[in-house]
């Protein structure tokens, strides 16, 4: 009876559960630069939904911004790179809460994450190296399903990266935000994200801004459009100021649920740089709901 049982929640999981409370979602990059075309990242994040999250309405992959879930989220990324004879393995871990929080005007919407990044060198051209970083984040929910958000970000260390970053945006952009912040630094930041349905269809839109201003200043563009409540292709747009990073990138993705609870995806985002290397990823995700 107990095999029985839990054949038939892990069937209900994988075909038909419109609400979940439980996420995993894991990844992998392959990075070709102008040195190097040997690099990879993997990374893996859980995230807990203090309620159920409704995936019955609205795109499935924007199911818990739209039904405004605070979660409590633990991220590890792995990364093998190296060029010019360095050969680094990069171990990267994060720990993040968001809260949305209802008033009497607007939805209110406030966060706090922390991320550390070990760096491990496996020759002597390179000493070993480790960062902090700190962020927090409030914001509102100026009207339906449009966010608005402000925050402060302290980088103890150019080495550490936001180990959330890696995972939704990709490892090349979130190197070029974390030196454009800069070493042991201070950053603001802003952003916005809106999810709308198109009417008269069961199609969506999403549109995500952001910048962050640190020693230099850099800046996100990100769009995409649901065809229907299960798939979705995007395109993404990133530059910064900094002169040792790519100064500018473009990426496309494309995500499909499966199920309403296993979704694939894939991605890949082009780097160019006068003074940097340029730099192209290849990237595969998934992600279990349960």
């Amino acid at each position: 009876m107990k095999k029985l049982g839990l054949a038939t929640a892990l069937l209900l999981a994988m075909t038909g559960a419109q609400a979940y409370q439980f996420e995993v979602q894991g990844q992998s990059e392959y990075i070709d630069t102008t040195v190097n075309d040997k690099d990879f990242t993997g990374g893996i994040q859980a995230t807990v939904y203090l309620k159920d999250v409704d995936a019955s309405k609205g795109p499935l992959a924007e199911a818990a911004f739209l039904n405004q879930a605070s979660n409590v989220s633990l991220a590890y990324n792995y990364g093998e790179v190296g060029s010019n004879g360095v050969d680094i393995i990069a171990h990267n871990f994060g720990a993040k809460a968001e809260a949305y929080l209802p008033t009497k005007f607007v939805p209110v919407y406030a966060s706090a994450a922390y991320s550390h990044t070990i760096l491990d060198s496996k020759n002597q051209n390179r000493t070993d190296d480790n960062g902090d970083r700190y962020a927090l984040e409030v914001g509102a929910l100026a009207t339906k399903n449009f966010l608005v958000a402000v925050g402060y970000t302290s980088v103890a260390d150019q080495t550490a990266l936001d180990a959330f970053n890696v995972m939704s945006n990709g490892v090349a952009k979130a190197v070029a935000e974390a030196a454009t912040i800069g070493e042991d630094q201070d950053a603001l930041t802003a952003r916005t994200k809106y999810v709308g349905n198109i009417d008269g269809t069961n199609m969506a839109v999403g549109f995500e801004t952001g910048i962050v201003y640190g020693d230099d200043t850099a800046y996100q563009l990100k769009t995409d459009l649901y065809l229907n409540p299960q798939l979705s292709v995007g395109a993404s747009y990133a530059e910064s100021s900094f002169d040792a990073t790519p100064d500018s990138a473009w990426g496309a993705n494309v995500n499909y649920f499966i199920t309403p609870a296993i979704a694939v995806g894939a991605s890949y985002v082009n780097a160019n740089s006068k003074a940097a290397n340029d730099t192209q990823t290849v990237g595969v995700n998934a992600k279990f709901r349960f």
